[in-house]
């Protein structure tokens, strides 16, 4: 079985803010600001995540599309998403736990510039 879902590359952080998921903003975020981000995260995928099947052991590849021809680390802006994006999984019961045991394989991709829609897609693959 192979699921596709789409991550936005961005949440609001209020109403005319938004917090970049990405290592560079998160690790000079105070922690409560990383924490509503995360929720903030959650409320975006909830539907996405709340129709996937309760899975055991899956792969996972993270491809980013995003919205400029600007460089970019993959990993600054994807190990961010694979984090908030493992933790819903977990969160709402899709997943025991965001180990090794069960996502023993993750890939970071890069897609093409999309600048009507950056995002990141999420592949993910029963095992």
């Amino acid at each position: 079985m192979k699921i596709t879902l789409i991550s936005p590359l961005r949440v609001p952080k209020s109403k005319t803010k938004y917090f970049s998921l990405n290592l560079n903003v998160y690790r000079n975020s105070h922690y409560q600001v990383l924490n509503k981000s995360k929720v903030e995260y959650k409320k975006l995928m909830f539907k996405q995540v709340s129709a996937l099947p309760v899975m055991k052991k899956i792969s996972i590849t993270y491809t980013l599309y995003p919205g400029n021809k600007r460089l970019c680390d993959l990993d600054n802006i994807l190990s961010i998403i694979a984090k908030y994006f493992q933790d819903t999984l977990v969160e709402l019961g899709k997943l025991p736990e965001d180990n090794y045991l069960f996502i023993p394989e993750t890939l970071f991709r890069f897609g093409v510039i999309d600048k009507n829609n950056p995002h990141c897609k999420i592949k993910i693959e029963e095992l």
